[in-house]
C-alpha cells in the first residue's frame, strides 16, 4: 500500500479539497513540483496554473489556481489560495 499524506486546499470560507492523498502536483513560482508522502518540509508561493491531486482511493482531480502559497510539513500539505 502506498503511503499517503493529509492535503488541504482552501480559500477564504471554502475548502476545495480535504483528505488523504497519494500525490499533489502544484504550480510553484519556479515551475511545477510534485509532493509525495514524507516530502521535505518547505513553504513556497504558487503561480497561476492547475493543482493535480491523486487521492488515496486513486481518484484524480484538478483545481484551478490563480495564486497562493503551499506549506509542506511532515505528511501534511496545506495550500491557501
Amino acid at each position: 500500500m502506498a503511503k499517503t499524506f493529509h492535503l488541504t486546499i482552501a480559500k477564504v470560507g471554502e475548502n476545495l479539497y480535504e483528505g488523504e492523498a497519494l500525490l499533489v502536483t502544484l504550480p510553484g513560482a519556479d515551475g511545477d513540483f510534485t509532493v509525495l508522502a514524507d516530502h521535505e518540509a518547505f513553504v513556497t508561493p504558487l503561480r497561476a496554473g492547475v493543482a493535480r491531486v491523486k487521492s488515496a482511493a486513486g481518484e484524480e482531480s484538478t483545481i484551478d489556481i490563480e495564486s497562493g502559497v503551499a506549506e509542506i510539513s511532515t505528511n501534511q500539505v496545506t495550500v491557501l489560495l
